[in-house]
């Protein structure tokens, strides 16, 4: 038996997992164990996870492999400073006491740490490094089901590139080309997040969902910052960004040329304007990730497309690329962004390096995602019982019959189930579950659950079989990372009166047969459900369709605005108490929130810092 571990830390995101001859056994992020979003630190937690539940100690490990490598990000940063100098002192200032301390030797770094996981682990000789594209590319190909494909990157950056193209065929994976920082997509969307008000490296989904209220009315201003080539490669006018040598995203120049300072969250609420520059910089990021698509299946020939890299979780992209059948097949690594570099990392060393043979599963190899932590029912009812929760043990037919009927009766459902998700998306392991027929939900869910922003867009979780009758879609997707619109007859056309009302408040019409989960658009990012993977999350829709005859509910993850998803029974109860779900189902325990002492209530408006 060999094993791998692999890591991601220090930059954000922080994962790790763990490879047994090849099988990915256990995946997790460190943010999940924490308690704070995107958390960075080294992954203690998720790693001490993963070892037990592979039944291994740190000891006993073949090999340990880091997601990227340092020596190669500190020479991109020194040749950055150099190349603007003498712009970006103060930023350049900052950056190298904690590179010069610790970051530059990240394997004297990581070794102290992993010592501290058992007394026995005493060489650092089993740690290596693997480069931060080829993690992302790795992450996307070997748990992929084509034997061979052509893989797209596309991030923020990692040591210098910031896109690749790669060519994966059975266990064989190269780099064919590369875009170099400072010309990057993922830092293009990013500055368009800074500059709307939301946060960096969080909030960019957030300017996704806000598109669809706006129009491209900056589009040909944005091309002012980028020169796109017809084959989707592009440079960034380096004039109006300070990302590579300040401390900000944007400057003076970029705003004037826009027109406007950038959003203060704190003071300014959103207004068409920004709604109109998210719906532009959408449009633009879409206009160049299927360029860029279209000129390496002509180039290469393949049928197949991977994703992984940051961009790749811009499932209005992914679904546009889709929908030009620029390829046969597409697949999306479910954890696209750093945190998913960890599995890369130990895919690459068991297939690139070792020369292992790869088995293809027509599925794929990540088991729906489905590959962090899990909790029997003892261990449940003891955490409920020691929290005070009052709650009914029922057997699994009457668990799925309840939940279904609290569903149709639009409550509000926190769904806790089996293994953890790793990614960023609740899959129905860690949900929060509601009727998509409800016009009220999607606001409801937003303000009274999640408290966060209104305009924000919730995801439909279909069965599969169900799929092409209720969306304009034929392909599976079990990581909610495409769109696709409601099929016209289940759509409900706007009226004029409709169409002329300004942004947010396009909100509250109601425009098709399921609108809780129906964007202003008519879109939906999806999620397919089958029973292979989640059994009981598929017998819930299933029976809540005999129960209405629709055979969609809504899915977000199971937290509150800020919050990291919930990891254990714990954290389900405490939010569950802090928020305004109507009932908790977690293993074969249900609670109903009107049996809870009142004294276990919590206030979680303000319990965690905003994203």
């Amino acid at each position: 038996m060999k094993s791998i571990l692999g890591i991601s830390a220090f930059f954000h995101d922080s994962a790790a997992c763990i490879l047994v001859d090849g099988e990915i056994k256990a995946a997790a992020q460190e943010e999940r164990f924490t308690r704070k979003k995107h958390d960075s630190s080294y992954p203690h937690n998720a790693i001490e996870f993963v070892l037990n539940y592979a039944n291994l100690r740190l000891s006993e490990v073949d090999q340990i492999v880091f997601f990227e490598k340092p020596f190669l990000k500190f020479e991109r940063l020194l040749e950055t400073y150099v190349a603007f100098a003498p712009k970006g002192f103060v930023s350049f200032s900052k950056a190298m006491p904690l590179w010069i301390k610790e970051k530059l030797f990240q394997k004297n770094l990581l070794f102290n740490n992993l010592k501290e996981h058992d007394k026995n682990y005493k060489s650092d000789e089993n740690i290596f490094f693997s480069d931060h594209h080829l993690s992302h590319a790795a992450s996307a190909f070997f748990p992929s089901p084509f034997e061979e494909a052509v893989v797209l990157t596309a991030d923020g950056v990692g040591e210098w590139a910031t896109t690749t193209v790669a060519i994966g065929k059975g266990n064989e994976l190269e780099i064919k080309k590369e875009i170099h920082f400072p010309h990057s997509l993922g830092l293009l969307y990013s500055a368009f997040t800074y500059y709307t008000g939301f946060k960096v490296n969080s909030g960019e989904y957030k300017l996704m969902g806000l598109a669809p209220y706006g129009k491209p009315n900056y589009e040909d201003k944005i091309k002012e910052l980028i020169d796109i080539k017809d084959d989707g490669t592009f440079r960034l006018n380096q004039k109006y960004f300070n990302y590579a040598t300040g401390l900000t995203m944007t400057n003076d120049h970029f705003h004037n040329l826009f027109g406007h300072k950038p959003r203060d969250p704190k003071n300014e609420r959103l207004t068409q304007f920004h709604m109109d520059i998210a719906s532009s910089i959408q449009k633009v990021t879409e206009e160049i990730m299927i360029k860029l698509a279209s000129a390496i299946r002509n180039e290469y020939g393949i049928k197949n497309l991977c994703l992984a890299g940051g961009v790749a979780l811009n499932c209005v992209a992914n679904g546009k690329i889709l929908k030009e059948k620029i390829f046969d097949n597409i697949w999306i690594q479910p954890a696209a962004g750093d945190a998913g570099g960890s599995l890369g990392a130990a895919l690459a060393l068991w297939y690139i390096d070792q020369g292992n043979k790869r088995i293809i599963n027509p599925d794929d190899h990540m088991a729906g995602s489905y590959l962090g932590t899990e909790f029997s029912q003892v261990e449940i009812e003891n955490e409920l019982k020691s929290l005070g929760a009052n709650y009914e043990v029922v057997n699994y037919e009457s668990l799925i019959n309840q939940t279904s009927e609290y569903l149709s009766k639009e409550k509000a459902v926190g769904w806790f189930q089996g293994r953890m998700e790793f990614g960023p998306r609740a899959l129905g392991g860690r949900s929060i579950l509601g009727d998509p027929r409800s016009d009220k939900m999607q606001k409801n869910l937003n303000l009274k659950v999640k408290y966060r922003e209104s305009f924000r867009p919730f995801a439909p979780s279909v069965l599969r079989e169900d799929l092409t009758e209720w969306f304009d879609m034929n392909v599976d997707s079990p990581y909610m990372l495409l769109v696709a619109n409601i099929n016209l007859n289940k759509q409900i056309q706007m009226s004029d009166e409709h169409k002329k009302l300004f942004g947010i408040d396009k909100l509250n019409i109601k425009r098709s047969e399921i609108p809780a989960v129906t964007h202003v658009d008519y879109s939906a990012r999806i999620q397919t459900v089958d029973k292979k993977n989640n059994k009981p999350y598929y017998d819930l829709i299933s029976k809540f369709k005999e129960k209405t005859g629709c055979p969609v509910i809504v899915n977000t993850s199971f937290n509150v605005r800020g919050e990291p998803i919930v990891n254990t029974p714990k954290d389900a109860f405490n939010c569950f108490m802090g928020t305004e779900l109507d009932y908790l189902v977690i293993g074969n325990c249900v609670l109903d929130k009107t049996k809870q002492d009142p004294n276990l209530k919590k206030d979680y408006t303000k319990e965690f810092e905003l994203d």
